[in-house]
């Protein structure tokens, strides 16, 4: 008993260190990644002008972001189920929602005037925030739930 209660507190203290990179991320996002749009949205960008960017440029900061949060989550996915075919699974998934999200977001980007600002700045969203781990860490564990009954 006294062991599951410790093995508890390492679970818990391990994501609250890896929830704490997600916060380091977010700090120094503006070193680490080339993101013209971090100011853009920042502001009143409804009736803006898009600003200039280098495409190739935000395609890599926006792949590179993608993938430090795809890697700590995937890690918490690990540290909460210690299960890795959730891992595997979760991966596919992040891989699958890039491809997905890169798409819409260039192809707003560049099919479209600037009214879908909105629509851009909530894709956008999606790669460069953690958002999917609050989606498949309850989903795994209801899973979880229902595959113990």
């Amino acid at each position: 008993m006294l062991k599951q209660i410790l093995n508890h507190k390492l679970q818990a203290f391990l994501v609250l260190v890896l929830v704490s990179l997600f916060a380091i991320v977010r700090v120094f996002e503006n070193s680490l990644f080339y993101d013209p749009f971090l100011n853009f949205f920042k502001g009143e960008f409804g009736n803006n002008p898009l600003p200039e960017f280098n495409p190739f440029a935000l395609i890599i900061g926006l792949l590179f972001r993608y993938l430090i949060n795809a890697i700590i989550s995937l890690a918490i996915i690990y540290v909460i189920f210690k299960e890795t075919e959730l891992v595997k699974f979760a991966s596919l998934l992040y891989i699958i929602f890039f491809a997905v999200l890169m798409i819409a977001f260039f192809g707003l980007l560049y099919g479209s005037d600037n009214s879908s600002t909105l629509p851009l700045f909530y894709i956008r969203r999606f790669l460069i925030q953690p958002i999917f781990v609050l989606l498949f860490v309850p989903a795994f564990y209801y899973q979880s739930r229902i595959l113990k009954k």
